[in-house]
């Protein structure tokens, strides 16, 4: 599964990720340098050196960074010499770029950081518009500039090629500086925050990166993407006073903190616009104490004052960046900061990392602090010896260098003969000190280094603990009332060793002056006066921190920590948390957390249940009073009539649920109406809905309620609800109400079946050990679906449990193991394995011309024609401005722009012919073109939750897994993939236990791929984008990937776009919705030998374990008009006849995917040969055609 971490900072300024699947702080590798803080992103971290400069580092992943450069080569033709390079003097330079004003010659090309190198030379693209060119890669054109062809002509002039060569960013998992411009920055930088990157998603991984340098001035880094992740300059913006610290969040939220103690918000930032406007001041959150510290998420604004008290803003959002107000919170912390899904980190005063628990999308403030207690990597710490001499020392931590008093003869010899080489670090005291009281005068008083870069941070630990045996040291306090700016007296709380002796401690803060201070105490004896010649390590080689002691943080950043409400984290429960972590945890924890509440309730009811079980014994001979319990929910809403004309009508709602006495429930929905003035009501039993849907609506909240009779008129109870959030309450509780009616509780089984609908909507179906029964399958209409949390364009599965999904924008997830999520909350969602999730897809609008004699192609049509801006069919009027996102959880993301990858291609404009409306659209002009079209296409973006979380980084465009029998043995699953790209990946590492897998392997093909799947022993067949099918030879558990291709002719005349291998079958669906069976497969001879129509109208194929064969099909009679997407169910499978008899319709319509490929349940074996003529009436009355023959079946079986 992927894993986030979170980045933290210690007071030595080592740099630590704490990764969501583990329980260790882990240090960077980079050792050599010290960090101020760092600012994290999912996809990098951003740091502030001691020196001052700006590091990145940018995460190891599968996805390379690589960056394409380009330049053109321009000729001219002339009667002498032909295609040369001498240009007129008005022609653009002999290398230039696309549109030829700047000089670009191949050895003008530098890289912009040692971060990066070439992969290869340069090299001519000799790909024109998607097809090869002429050799040498020339595209000509009459002149400079022009539209330019591959073909040459009499009359081109002019001609040009392209040069490409790439470079490849290479400082991965490792602190790489960014490197300084040519005029330098004015002074060094102080604070650093990055987010944004929700703001737009073009450019791929697109980022805001904000700095506040010493002077107090804001600095805006740009041009940061995926393809440039240094970005390439710095912008200053005004502002209206000096800042001290600024913060990002993911979205359009800036804020920033004066010195003044009053805070400023950003104003204007957009897509268009990422730097902003304006700014706006905000006062502080208390009148006498100024702010010093401030953090922004999404929806949420937390700030700290100077007293250390943490302020949360009420009423954020991107309408009002600004809120509306301040609310004090419990708990005091130093600095603060909010990652993903607005989750909230902060550091304490005795620097522990602080995790604000119970933060959800409805309660954005939370409820607890809980302290983060993970160790540190035990492989990276200092060996116990050297730290254990050190202790026993009684070593001081101070900021200045330590004076000795007393040296042994040895050491002061081996001082005088290495004086003149430079002054050497004084080796560490010996012995425990046993203080005297009358030696407080000169006892040691703590040096409190003064962080003139992190104001905020005003106190520091002052004096290690002393060894069991001996009375510690009094610190005297300090006199001076501290003020901003001023160190503050540290209150008790755990001390820091002194691990280096020699000098100051803190190289990356500014020290106060330094002041020397005589290391008071009575040695003990001569033996532990010999111990002071004791050598110490440098400060490379040494532990900061004791064998037992946790870390001391300065910074915590949580912008790539990916976590919710929901998410639970081994980083809670260690079992080194120390006496004072735990006492801070009982100061600042003052509620109890939503985990510890579950776990009470449930404690609390089993024992109520066993005390009524044990009371209710001595009465099991009475006969009940009270036969079962009643209780009715009701509401107001409005009903689709279902009878002519149809029309929204005011009704009843209301749920009665029954419990019986054996515990058993039920109930029924009833629907109150008036009809000619008569009350009227419909009613259905709980048990016998089958689906509740919800439905998208522009104007009206609905959702559809089927029950078994209903799947098949494909007429359904549609119901709209007054708000949203009333109608997600009523799925909710419905959908809890049928799952107790017909006893299924938690997550789907490994059997289950998973299907998706064509908004993206995800639900599941528990198969009846009878549903691939022979002679009397479960009906289909029978089936019970319930939703899952998320949104994705596809499922598939296998028995073994393995689940993967695939959304609108490729990117990959794979099943938690989870269930609810979404809008299903309380009992109707589990509590753990729900994670964020988020999907963009693309609005499709069209712009439609026709063309006259006089003005040539222009927007206005005849009378007859359709909306010159129209959706695909042409019947609704879609403009730019009044077309809007598929709900209200979408967001625009982009704005709208000219989608060149449409079916039959375009021209250069985005253009498509036809002689009519509708017609058959091509992208290229002809005489007998009168009109055209061209496609618009805006991306929009939903979060939601739900048991996934995402696959990085590849983004895929299908994926198969192999379909397990019911009692495998199988350790590693097969899995396969198409990229977006076209690239076959097979993933490595796939098991029950890693679903996700580790590592992806890439198959070598010839041209791009579209579909592939992989069936029992290993078959793994594959459609190419082309429509042509191939097999992949010698695949084995030993070869994963296999050896070659071999290609299978597709049926003739015909493109396949989808096929699915089960135990033995294989089947395909072409681009005109046929269904063909490979005939003739065989273990000796797997490729098979013919292809075999089954039916059309047919979507998508799937075939399970058991070979049996679900479909969705298209064109299904319903009581009032023919369904699209219906899922539907092969009947009579058998191995004497695999293409079955006929089909058996389930839910539908609106359905898009369905994977069967988890049920390996056998059905019972019944052998009733004396019915087998009632048998064959009852198939036949299940299919809406008549079995005349199976020749005659085979042919049409969906419909016309």
């Amino acid at each position: 599964m992927p894993v986030s971490r979170l980045w933290a900072v210690d007071v030595y300024g080592h740099v630590y990720s704490l990764s969501t699947g583990g329980q260790q702080w882990e240090q960077c590798q980079d050792t050599q340098l010290e960090f101020k803080r760092v600012a994290a992103a999912q996809q990098c971290c951003w740091g502030i050196a001691c020196d001052h400069c700006i590091y990145l580092n940018v995460h190891g992943s599968d996805l390379p960074v690589r960056y394409q450069e380009e330049t053109y080569e321009n000729h001219r033709w002339n009667p002498v010499d032909g295609f040369s390079e001498r240009l007129l003097p008005s022609d653009r330079w002999q290398w230039s770029d696309v549109t030829g004003l700047h000089h670009q010659p191949l050895d003008g090309f530098q890289l912009p950081s040692t971060s990066w190198e070439w992969e290869a030379d340069w090299y001519v693209d000799e790909i024109f518009e998607g097809e090869p060119a002429e050799k040498g890669g020339w595209t000509y054109a009459i002149d400079f500039p022009a539209t330019y062809t591959k073909d040459k002509k009499w009359n081109s002039c002019v001609r040009r090629r392209r040069w490409l060569r790439y470079r490849r960013y290479k400082a991965r998992d490792s602190w790489a500086t960014i490197p300084s411009e040519q005029s330098g920055l004015p002074d060094p930088f102080n604070d650093i925050s990055c987010g944004g990157w929700e703001i737009s998603e073009e450019p791929r991984g697109r980022l805001s990166l904000w700095a506040v340098s010493l002077q107090g001035k804001v600095w805006y880094r740009e041009d940061i993407h995926h393809h440039n992740p240094e970005g390439s300059s710095w912008v200053e913006l005004s502002l209206p006073g000096e800042v001290v610290q600024i913060s990002c969040g993911s979205g359009d939220l800036v804020w920033a903190v004066l010195w003044e103690g009053q805070l400023i918000v950003r104003e204007g930032i957009s897509r268009d616009c990422p730097k902003g406007t304006s700014w706006t001041i905000v006062d502080s959150p208390s009148p006498e104490v100024g702010a010093i510290h401030v953090a922004v998420g999404v929806n949420v604004v937390w700030a700290i004052t100077k007293d250390n008290k943490v302020w949360f803003r009420r009423g954020i959002n991107s309408h009002n960046p600004c809120g509306s107000g301040w609310i004090g919170m419990v708990g005091e912390m130093i600095m603060i900061n909010v990652g993903l899904n607005d989750q909230v980190w902060g550091i304490s005063c005795d620097r522990a990392v602080f995790h604000r628990q119970g933060v959800t999308s409805s309660e954005l403030s939370g409820k607890t602090w809980k302290a983060v207690s993970a160790p540190r990597d035990v492989e990276r710490s200092h060996s116990s010896a050297s730290t254990s001499s050190l202790h026993s020392a009684g070593c001081f931590f101070t900021g200045e260098v330590r004076i000795q008093l007393e040296v042994s003869d040895v050491e002061s010899d081996t001082e005088k003969e290495k004086g003149a080489g430079g002054p050497t670090p004084p080796p560490a005291p010996s012995g425990p000190f046993l203080q005297d009281p009358a030696d407080d005068a000169d006892a040691p008083r703590p040096h409190i280094p003064k962080v003139t870069s992190d104001s905020f941070i005003s106190e520091l630990i002052a004096e290690r603990e002393l060894a069991p045996t001996a009375p510690p040291a009094a610190i005297p306090e300090e006199e001076s009332i501290p003020g901003e700016g001023e160190p503050r007296p540290l209150p008790p709380g755990p001390a820091l060793p002194r691990s280096q002796s020699g000098g100051p401690q803190w190289c990356n803060v500014d020290l106060e002056e330094a002041q020397s201070h005589r290391a008071g105490g009575v040695l003990d004896s001569v033996d532990t006066c010999s111990l002071s010649s004791v050598a110490t390590y440098s400060q490379a080689l040494e532990e900061p921190y004791g064998a037992d002691e946790r870390p001391l943080w300065a910074w915590v950043s949580a912008g790539g920590c990916s976590v919710d409400g929901h998410s639970q984290l081994n980083w809670f429960n260690c079992s080194t948390t120390s006496a004072s972590l735990a006492q801070s945890v009982q100061s600042m924890s003052l509620s109890v957390s939503p985990a510890q509440t579950a776990a009470w309730r449930r404690q609390i009811f089993e024992q109520l249940s066993e005390r009524s079980k044990r009371e209710m014994e001595n009465f099991t001979h009475y006969e009940q009073a009270v036969e079962q319990s009643v209780w009715v929910k009701k509401g107001c809403m409005q009903w689709w009539r279902d009878w002519k004309p149809h029309k929204w009508m005011e009704v009843r709602f209301a749920l009665e649920q029954f419990s019986g006495p054996d515990g058993n429930k039920d109930g029924i929905l009833f629907i109150y109406y008036n009809f000619n003035e008569e009350k009227k009501y419909l009613h259905a039993f709980v048990n016998e809905v089958t689906i509740l849907v919800p439905v998208l609506n522009d104007s009206k909240h609905t959702f559809a309620i089927y029950t078994a009779e209903r799947t098949g008129q494909r007429w359904p109870i549609r119901l709209a609800a007054a708000t949203e959030l009333e109608m997600h309450d009523w799925l909710a509780l419905l959908s809890v109400s049928c799952c107790d009616s017909r006893g299924i509780h938690g997550p789907p089984s490994k059997q289950a079946i998973w299907s998706v609908t064509c908004k993206g909507d995800i639900f599941v179906s528990e198969p009846s050990p009878a549903l691939e029964a022979t002679p009397y399958p479960t009906p289909c209409d029978q089936m019970f679906w319930r939703q899952v949390g998320g949104h994705l364009r596809m499922v598939e599965c296998n028995s073994v449990g393995v689940v993967w999904g695939i959304g609108y924008d490729h990117n990959a997830w794979v099943y938690t193991g989870g269930y609810g999520g979404g809008f299903f909350q309380g009992l109707a969602s589990s509590t753990d394995n729900i994670y964020t999730q988020t999907d963009v897809k693309s609005v499709y609008i069209y712009e439609n011309q026709r063309w006259n004699p006089v003005s040539g192609y222009t927007n206005r049509g005849l009378p007859t024609d359709r909306y010159m801006w129209s959706d695909a069919s042409g019947l609704h009027e879609c403009t730019k401005t009044h077309t809007k996102p598929p709900s209200p959880h979408w967001t625009w993301v982009s704005d709208w722009g000219i989608d060149y990858g449409i079916t039959g291609g375009t021209d250069r404009e985005g253009w498509q012919y036809a002689a009519d409306f509708p017609a058959s659209y091509h992208g290229y002009k002809t005489l007998k073109d009168f009109v055209r079209r061209r496609r618009w296409a805006r991306r929009c973006k939903l979060t939601t939750t739900g048991p996934w979380q995402e696959v990085p980084p590849i983004p895929l465009s299908d994926v198969s897994i192999l379909p397990c029998a019911a009692q495998s043995s199988v350790e590693v699953v097969p899995l396969w993939a198409i990229s977006n790209k076209g690239d076959v990946l097979c993933r490595l590492g796939v098991t029950a236990l890693t679903p996700a897998g580790s590592s992806w392997l890439h198959v070598g093909t010839d041209q791009p791929f579209k579909s592939v799947s992989i069936g029992a022993a290993n078959q793994v067949w594959a459609i190419a984008r082309d429509g042509s099918a191939f097999y992949r030879g010698s695949v084995s558990a030993q070869s994963p990937a296999g050896d070659c291709w071999y290609h299978i002719p597709s049926p003739t005349k015909q493109k396949l776009k989808q096929a699915s291998v089960g135990r033995t079958s294989l089947c395909a669906v072409d681009e005109n919705g046929n269904l063909w069976y490979r005939q003739g497969v065989t273990p000796s001879y797997p490729q098979g030998s013919s292809w075999e129509h089954i039916s059309n109208n047919v979507r998508k194929v799937t075939v399970g374990p058991l070979d049996q064969v679900w479909i969705i099909a298209d064109k299904v009679q319903g009581s009032h008009s023919l369904s699209c997407g219906t899922v539907c169910h092969r009947l009579g499978v058998r191995p004497i006849e695999p293409k079955g008899q006929s089909w058996d319709y389930g839910i539908g319509g609106g359905w898009d995917h369905i994977s069967v490929r988890g049920n390996a349940t056998e059905p019972p074996r019944l052998r009733l040969p004396s019915l087998t003529n009632l048998s064959s009436a009852a198939t036949a009355r299940r299919t809406s055609l008549p079995v005349q023959s199976i020749e005659e079946v085979n042919s049409n079986t969906v419909g016309s």
